[in-house]
């Protein structure tokens, strides 16, 4: 019993020490490993160097035409100051094909301090004035003089920063919030819901760290596409009935739709489908 006995104490004495700690004491905390993982941070949100959803320089890198097609559906991305991203998938484009295109900027070639972001390398941005106190953001394309406008966008990420920089520049409405369709359901809407300025103008949309384009969520459906004349271009003769705008048929977020051009394109797409029979 005495041997018993001994070996009973010096199994306490075990259990006491750190070697043979069983149980925790109760007057020590419990650490546990959390049930499930934290969060893991999405594609879209790691580094820039080696973004793997980023488009590059070789995306913007095309005309004009198939450049502002290839815009649609794509994800502009907008990093503000405090680290907020605003995310919109690109719905409507227009496209301007330098210096033949009586509606662009460069019209004839001319290069001013002001355009001169439309001369630049493809991916550069072309950012201006209107009105006195509206921006629109362009981005060059291949071709000297050649860029998209950005029309429209269907918010994705952020909305509550947008409609608050929205809010900040409207006129006369001050007293209703704005609908999500109308945060960026135009050019200089745009810019005012992903805060875009002069301060944009120049800069690369394939590097800048405040602004780039990542490619539409993988899987993703090629949009039916809508070829339509572009907005606001009167007495530019012949320019002003060209289908250069495009748009994503059927979105609520586009600024204008045009009707009789989406019979046309439906009448196409349906005369295509008669030849196969």
């Amino acid at each position: 019993m005495g041997q018993k006995k001994q070996r009973l104490l010096e199994a306490k004495r075990r259990q006491g020490s750190p070697d043979g700690a069983q149980t925790p004491s109760s007057k020590e905390p419990r650490l546990e490993l959390p049930a499930t993982p934290g969060p893991q941070r999405s594609i879209y949100f790691s580094n820039l160097k080696g973004h793997p959803a980023r488009l590059g320089s070789e995306f913007f890198d095309q005309p004009a035409v198939t450049l502002a097609r290839a815009f649609l559906g794509q994800v502009l991305v907008r990093r503000l100051g405090n680290g907020t991203e605003l995310r919109g998938r690109v719905v409507e484009t227009e496209a301007y094909l330098g210096p033949e295109d009586e509606a662009a900027h460069s019209k004839g070639g001319r290069q001013t301090p002001r355009n001169r972001g439309m001369f630049m390398r493809p991916g550069t941005l072309y950012v201006y004035l209107i009105y006195g106190m509206y921006f629109c953001m362009n981005v060059s394309s291949r071709g000297d003089g050649a860029c998209v406008l950005l029309r429209a966008l269907e918010p994705l990420g952020g909305l509550e920063a947008m409609r608050q920089l929205r809010q900040t520049v409207r006129k006369g409405a001050a007293g209703r919030a704005l609908k999500d369709r109308e945060l960026c359901s135009g050019p200089s809407k745009l810019c005012q819901a992903l805060a875009i300025d002069k301060s944009f103008d120049q800069r690369d949309l394939a590097t800048d760290e405040a602004v780039w384009l990542e490619r539409g969520p993988p899987g993703s459906s090629v949009p039916a596409v809508v070829a339509a004349t572009r907005v606001g271009i009167g007495h530019t003769g012949e320019w002003a009935r060209k289908p250069l705008r495009f748009y994503v048929q059927g979105s609520p977020w586009v600024s204008v739709a045009d009707r009789a051009a989406e019979r046309d394109a439906q009448a196409g797409v349906q005369a295509c489908s008669d030849e196969d029979f």
